[in-house]
């Protein structure tokens, strides 16, 4: 059904908007995750009357869900993660969101699910933004966190796809992603738990994904570190991804490696940016295996002088120590590195209208 017509969309009055003097003193600090906006789109599937129908715009309210729902029992379930930026001019913009509602088909695909047309893809954050976009947080670094999702809304038991789906967009506010605020993040090596093997479902974007990341990050955090690193599921060496973040290891001859995309990592769109960005750069970017005695010996030789993290969340993040059963180490000095903070400065830039989007990959709302 991804050629089918796009449904038109209808607007819901809001009865009952948050008043505008408590939502701006909310917006000050949003934090990350907790603060949501006024409305969310909805769009309805069904195999037996066409496919995709009923969009519409309306107040964020609570969903009522037979207790047979089939999302509850066979986890047939997929969302994005996006932000819309205030520009510099004061415009509101996405950051490459068809790439977004391509990875969200991949995801559709691999869990059986039907695949949301671009264009309604497309449609359905453009107009969350707009219906929210007072709700832009005042905070420095702030932005809009947009979450479509979509779930098997059919009451059934039985192991099939479902036939019919909802496909939602709701609107965070947000702040800074890691509470720490500390200027480099500490990650910890799991070497019990694995995330994902080749076959599964790790390149695509689920909720089973994360949820299998819980128990090894709430280790992680006990131990006093900001997150997980999960290595491969065959030889527990060759690193893959952190729980909701690619990785990038920068050498001393200025060269940068990054796990190869082989099914079992998330394929970032923030990951891909940054490959583009630092290749603009004259950079060699190198998508390869990289173990984590590798990641050790370099550090310690000096051979690697920077390791970052990247995902839509935390945008650019430096890592300044590793550790793990074996013991521990430190990525440079421990702080920011200076190519780090120069993909960062760039994407953020782009993101913002502040920097030229060479690339076009800004598109604007307004």
């Amino acid at each position: 059904m991804a050629d089918a017509p796009t449904p038109e969309f209808t607007t819901l009055a809001h009865p009952a908007p948050v008043p505008g003097e408590t939502r701006d003193e909310a917006l000050a600090n949003p934090g990350f995750g907790t603060l949501f906006s006024d409305h969310m789109t909805v769009v309805d599937y069904d195999a037996d009357k066409g496919g995709w129908h009923s969009a519409q715009v309306g107040p964020r309210e609570p969903l009522s869900l037979d207790p047979a729902t089939a999302v509850l029992h066979y986890a047939q379930e997929i969302f994005e993660g996006m932000k819309a930026y205030r520009q510099e001019d004061g415009g509101i913009a996405l950051f490459r969101p068809e790439q977004n509602a391509r990875r969200f088909n991949e995801s559709a695909r691999r869990m059986a699910m039907p695949e949301v047309p671009e264009e309604l893809f497309l449609e359905a954050v453009k107009r969350q933004v707009m219906a929210d976009r007072e709700w832009f947080p005042t905070v420095e670094g702030g932005a809009l966190y947009l979450r479509p999702f979509m779930f098997a809304s059919e009451a059934f038991l039985g192991v099939r796809p479902a036939r019919q789906y909802k496909f939602i967009t709701i609107a965070s506010p947000v702040g800074g992603y890691f509470k720490s605020g500390a200027p480099a993040v500490s990650i910890w090596v799991s070497r019990d738990y694995v995330r994902a093997a080749r076959g599964g479902t790790g390149a695509a974007k689920t909720g089973g994904n994360y949820a299998a990341s819980l128990v090894p990050q709430s280790e992680a955090t006990a131990r006093g570190h900001d997150q997980v690193v999960f290595l491969d599921a065959v030889e527990r060496k060759w690193i893959e991804e952190l729980g909701g973040m690619n990785l990038f290891f920068v050498m001393k001859d200025g060269s940068i490696v990054t796990p190869p995309l082989t099914g079992t990592i998330l394929p970032g769109i923030t990951r891909d940016s940054l490959i583009t960005l630092a290749r603009d750069e004259g950079l060699d970017v190198r998508e390869e295996p990289y173990s984590i005695d590798q990641w050790r010996d370099d550090a310690t030789s000096g051979r690697l002088v920077e390791t970052m993290a990247c995902g839509t969340a935390a945008v650019v993040t430096p890592v300044g120590k590793v550790a793990g059963p074996e013991g521990e180490f430190t990525i440079g000095s421990g702080g920011p590195g200076q190519l780090t903070q120069k993909l960062r400065d760039r994407l953020v830039g782009i993101q913002r209208g502040t920097h030229p989007d060479n690339h076009g990959w800004i598109v604007r709302l307004d």
